[in-house]
Formats: structure tokens, C-alpha cells, sequence
């Protein structure tokens, strides 16, 4: 399966960034703080850091009841799944559906978020270790409530790849969704061989230089959103970690979810995180795609749930997430 459908270069790089994560941009897009409606559900805003703030939706009338941590995808992503010009509300409507199923979660919004607020936002201050520390903290700020009977990280995306690796902090389970299997620079290497084959010798040669030294000056230029300067420092340790191997290390209890409609991390992305633990639980979700909703129709629908704010996600998403962690708790629905 292709993950991407696009056949005009301009098209593929929209593509590899949304997967790489290197779409901030400078002009903070006019983003604002998250105002999102939910005073129907049992929630609270919780500030856990300066960088890090996010909203606590519980079950009624449940007590200590296991919580789902969710950790969004690249980009400038806020709590709710949403950028400043994608709004989909995709992980809003996990959360929402998780609620309605007796488990409580918290989803928080990116670092970026804040800085972009406060105008401090510098692209070559971005490290990819500031999201795992950042997801470590809240995983010990729930921990150390004593509020909760389990804890579970659900990682979205890049989120998957964060995600695994906080969860060796103490977890009691993980759920991949969306996540790549192997390192950023395959992945990218993998779509520009069935996309873009001619700026695969270059980009090879990029890559490998970026892993060996950290810094690299030659590249196609046509892939200048990815090698430019001021990101090269996040994307040397982006590469550094292969999923597959932390994937399989992982001791607690996991699952793997994909979409057969993702035009962005194909179904062989899953395959390689299944194969790496036999174990895992591993869910394909027909025409699901990379913003957790159901696509039946071909071309251009896929594109414009990107920015559907009303299209309610899978449901048999919010089901495999909720069995999975019944299946693993002492509590029951």
C-alpha cells in the first residue's frame, strides 16, 4: 500500500512533512488558545508544566477509573488533534468516545502550542527529546496522583514513537496508533522511492551524512522543508530512534492500531511493529485514515476530513482502545 496518493513533487513534500513533523513555520498562523465546549462531560484544564497544559475528562460517577494519556502527532498539534490550519478534532472525539465507554484520559497540547503563543516559538530550539520528557511528566504526574487505577499511553502518529518510549517509565500499557515501524529517514525514504525516485540517491546520501555527523550541506533541493539548517539538529535525533526496537522491548501490554485508508503511514508500518512483538495486539481498521475517520469514497474525501471538525471518528477505534484496556484491568466496563 502507498502511503501517499499524490503525483506532483509539490504534493509529496506536503505529504513527508505532515509525517515528519516540520510544518511549524514562523508566523505562529494567528493560533489561539483552545476554547473547545465540553462543559457536558466531566472535565478539568490541568497545567502540569509552563509547556505543558491539557484537559482531564473523567467518567461520572466512577472512581479511580483507568486513564488513556494521549500524545498527538507532528506538528504544531494542540489537545484536540487540530493545527492552525487543520481542524479535525480527532483526538477530542477519542477522548469523548472513551468517556462514553467509563475510561478517563488526558490529552495535551504540544510545547509548541504555548511558545507560539507567547511568541517565544524558535524552530531550531525544537528538540525531539523535549516530547519525550514532556510525555514522561505527565505519565509521572498521574502516576504520583494515586487518582487512577491504570494508566495506558495512547500514542497518534509520531506520538506513537514518544509515546513507546515513555511508557518504559512505568505504563501499564501502550496503544500505537498510526505509528511508523522503522525511522523517520526510511520512512521518508520509502515515499520518495514510489513517489519521487530520482531524489532518492540524494536524500540517501543526506540522511546518512545527517546520521554520521550530525549536520548536513548538500541535499536535493526539492527536499529543503526537511534538511534545512534550522531543523537538522531535530531530525538527527528524530533518526536516532527505531520503533521497531523500543516497540519490541516494551514489557506491558500493547497494542497496534492503523487504518487501511492512511495515506500517510501505510499498513506496513503496523506490520513491522507486530512482527517486532508477536505478542501485541494488532487492529487494521478498514477505511479508517490518518485522522481517524472512516473515508468509504476515494480522492478527495480523505484530503477534506483533514478539516472536518464534525466527522466523528472510527468507532471501532474507540472499541479496540476500550476492549484492550478492559481486557487489561481489573475493572470492568
Amino acid at each position: 500500500m502507498t502511503i501517499y496518493q499524490y503525483t506532483r513533487p509539490r504534493k509529496l513534500l506536503i505529504g513527508i512533512l505532515l509525517i515528519t513533523g516540520l510544518t511549524y513555520g514562523q508566523g505562529a498562523f494567528g493560533l489561539e488558545k483552545n476554547t473547545q465546549d465540553e462543559t457536558s462531560l466531566i472535565n478539568s484544564e490541568i497545567k502540569i508544566s509552563p509547556l505543558i497544559e491539557g484537559t482531564l475528562l473523567l467518567p461520572e460517577a466512577k472512581e479511580q477509573p483507568d486513564l488513556v494519556l494521549i500524545i498527538p502527532g507532528s506538528g504544531p498539534t494542540d489537545r484536540n488533534g487540530n493545527q492552525p490550519m487543520m481542524n479535525n478534532n480527532a483526538l477530542k472525539f477519542l477522548a469523548q468516545g472513551l468517556q462514553e465507554r467509563g475510561l478517563a484520559s488526558f490529552r495535551y497540547d504540544k510545547r509548541v502550542i504555548p511558545l507560539i503563543r507567547q511568541g517565544d516559538f524558535q524552530e531550531q530550539n525544537v528538540a525531539f527529546n523535549d516530547f519525550i520528557d514532556d510525555a514522561r511528566l505527565v505519565l509521572n504526574y498521574f502516576k504520583k496522583s494515586k487518582a487512577f487505577g491504570k494508566i495506558y499511553i495512547a500514542g497518534h502518529s509520531q506520538g506513537s514513537l514518544v509515546g513507546m518510549v515513555a511508557a518504559q517509565d512505568g505504563a501499564d500499557g501502550f496503544i500505537s496508533i498510526a505509528g511508523a515501524g522503522q525511522s523517520i529517514d526510511h520512512v521518508v525514504l520509502d515515499q520518495l522511492s514510489l513517489q519521487l525516485p530520482g531524489a532518492v540517491p540524494g536524500a540517501a546520501d543526506a540522511f546518512k551524512t545527517l546520521r554520521e555527523t550530525g549536520r548536513v550541506d548538500n541535499f536535493p533541493q526539492e527536499l529543503s522543508p526537511i534538511f534545512r539548517p534550522s531543523l537538522q539538529a531535530f531530525m538527527y535525533q528524530w533518526m536516532g530512534y527505531d520503533p521497531a526496537k523500543i516497540f519490541g522491548s516494551l514489557s506491558i501490554p500493547a497494542l497496534i492500531i492503523n487504518g487501511t485508508s492512511d495515506l500517510q503511514v501505510s499498513e506496513q508500518e503496523a506490520f513491522l511493529l507486530k512482527n517486532a512483538a508477536p505478542k501485541a495486539e494488532f487492529k487494521l481498521i478498514l477505511n479508517m485514515n490518518h485522522v481517524l475517520k472512516i473515508i468509504d469514497e476515494k480522492g478527495l474525501a480523505n484530503g477534506k476530513s483533514y478539516n472536518d471538525p464534525n466527522l466523528p471518528v472510527a468507532p471501532e477505534l474507540i472499541e479496540n482502545i476500550s476492549d484492550f484496556v478492559y481486557k487489561n484491568s481489573t475493572k470492568s466496563p
